[in-house]
């Protein structure tokens, strides 16, 4: 089989219907040999019964503890069998020239691991989504890249000879992880010039967002994956390039500093007045740098989730990320051939 496509989706039913006919529609418009698979993340909404109605896979976790970012590619892959494997969420839409395109230059290069595209986002609405377009301007260009943030197209043999897709453990970076691991076998990854997807994310508001992000488990995504590749070569390369590691750093630095200065102070007063100072630091260079207060309120708040996270992610169990996830198939595309 040539192509396997791996939806990962949780509670999208806004948007499960929009990104299985895209993913149908690339198969059908370039007669591709593949197959699509949804992994679904023990949804409580209506994503798997509108995904049954389509000619698809459809894949379930068992157990919510196995929820996360790095759990859903891999368990779609324990079950893929195409020689190439794209990865995309369930909020996005995919282009139809992309997988004929990142074929072409997989083939092309036999040491390309993977090859992703422009990830193009639809909602810019909060802080967080209009921080990360900005950010995307630099880390989305095409050419050789460290990672393919926003979905990519891999090639099998090159997951196979890292061992596994996705480290289950992880909550978040779950892409980067897997760059590191291919790149120290000497593979390679690629950004081409050719629109992928678009991405349509959360209606929500910035706080609301970043309450997710903590209670669902995306701010653990830097401590664990420290963890993972503490130990491994991969691992300075990992502090050196994952910015939310080096900000929970600095915040933790900020906050004993905070208590120091109030602990060792000679007077009360003294002590209350540079505590204050050390306090709204952080506030007043982030509003200065974002022009604004209320974007500058919402960057410290965001360091002070994801540092919380991130040392939660850091003493977090890992299970072995090769072993097989517990799951059951809910539809099976194969059988309904046969």
């Amino acid at each position: 089989m040539k192509i396997s496509i791996i939806i990962k989706a949780l509670n999208e039913e806004a948007n499960i219907a929009r990104t299985i006919e895209s993913c149908l529609g690339a198969l059908e418009q370039f007669e591709f040999d593949g197959e699509i698979l949804l992994a679904d993340s023990l949804s409580n909404d209506k994503t798997v019964e509108i995904a049954s109605s389509y000619p698809i896979t459809i894949i379930q976790l068992k157990s919510l503890a196995d929820r996360g970012c790095g759990t859903a590619p891999q368990l779609g892959y324990q079950y893929c069998s195409g020689e190439f494997i794209y990865l995309i969420d369930g909020d996005m839409r995919l282009h139809q020239n992309f997988l004929p395109a990142a074929i072409q230059v997989l083939e092309q290069d036999d040491r390309l691991a993977g090859v992703g595209g422009i990830v193009r986002d639809m909602h810019l609405d909060n802080h967080e989504f209009m921080s990360r377009a900005a950010r995307a301007k630099k880390d989305l260009q095409p050419g050789e890249v460290d990672r393919l943030d926003g979905g990519g197209l891999y090639r099998r043999s090159a997951i196979e000879s890292v061992g596994y897709l996705s480290d289950r453990n992880l909550h978040a970076f779950e892409e980067f992880e897997l760059a590191v691991r291919l790149r120290a076998k000497g593979w390679r990854l690629a950004r081409i010039n050719q629109l992928a997807v678009d991405h349509f994310g959360y209606k929500i508001g910035a706080y609301q967002l970043l309450w997710r992000r903590l209670t669902g488990g995306y701010a653990l995504g830097a401590g664990e994956i420290a963890r993972a590749t503490l130990g491994r070569s991969t691992f300075p390369e990992v502090v050196r390039k994952i910015r939310t590691l080096w900000i929970s750093g600095i915040v933790v630095a900020w906050l004993a500093s905070l208590l120091l200065s109030f602990c060792f102070a000679l007077d009360l007063t003294y002590g209350v007045g540079v505590s204050a100072i050390i306090l709204i630091l952080p506030l007043v260079f982030m509003s200065l740098r974002r022009r604004s207060l209320r974007l500058g309120l919402y960057a410290v708040a965001a360091w002070m989730v994801f540092t919380i996270g991130t040392i939660r992610g850091l003493v977090r169990r890992r299970l072995d990320p090769s072993a097989w996830i517990p799951s059951s198939v809910l539809k099976s595309r194969m059988k309904e051939l046969a």
